[in-house]
């Protein structure tokens, strides 16, 4: 096992002193492999040491500018730190040097539908759960994508799938949504309650038991 997939394994069990050891030792190895930097950059992000991060992710690039992985690391760092543009930047980057994973669409479609490109977020997010159907979390963003465009048979397609995976409470309370504003209020009333039922402190599930309850 060599030095980078040591500190991995470090990583994996939470040792991050000796997983930083290993990082060290497979940069002082091969100074010109673009890979201990991304690894290193990880951990730090990992560690929220962000700006630090951001730098061992710079360097993996100057050492190898189609490091895939190490846009994607940036890409993380930015998303996290509410740099949505520079975000998107990397993750685009990533997409187009090659990486080719449910993760890098889903925080590409993410980012997007965070600064309410609601158009551009779409395919990214189909593409993510096109990849990994098992991905609970980029089902979800896809469906309110969907019915934030008014797409509201797809969204309520995808929020059908969720909750067949998952006990979503957002999942039944969008279906919810969905419900009343097809003016099934029967339904819609069952996945207000199943939403509150799964998070008894779900407002706005909450509140639309009420609003339905009262036109009673």
């Amino acid at each position: 096992m060599d030095n980078n997939q040591l500190g991995i394994r470090y990583m994996q069990e939470g040792k991050f002193d000796e997983a930083a050891k290993a990082f060290s030792a497979a940069i002082e190895e091969n100074p010109k492999e673009a890979l201990g930097y991304v690894n290193f950059g990880n951990l730090l992000a990992a560690l929220e040491e962000n700006e630090k991060a951001l730098k061992f992710f710079e360097r993996a690039l100057e050492m190898d500018e189609k490091a895939a992985t190490a846009h994607y690391g940036a890409g993380n760092v930015h998303f996290k730190l509410q740099q949505l543009n520079e975000a998107k930047k990397h993750f685009e980057q990533a997409i187009q040097k090659g990486l080719n994973s449910a993760d890098v669409y889903f925080m590409l479609g993410l980012s997007f539908l965070y600064t309410n490109e609601l158009r551009l977020a779409l395919p990214y997010l189909q593409r993510a759960v096109e990849l990994n159907g098992e991905d609970v979390e980029a089902r979800f963003q896809y469906g309110l994508c969907l019915a934030q465009l008014e797409m509201l048979d797809e969204a309520m397609e995808q929020f059908a799938k969720v909750i067949q995976q998952d006990d979503h409470a957002d999942a039944y309370y969008n279906l919810g949504v969905a419900y009343a504003f097809k003016e099934n209020q029967d339904k819609a009333l069952e996945m207000f309650r199943k939403a509150v039922e799964i998070q008894p402190d779900h407002l706005l599930a909450g509140n639309g038991i009420r609003l339905l309850t009262e036109k009673e």
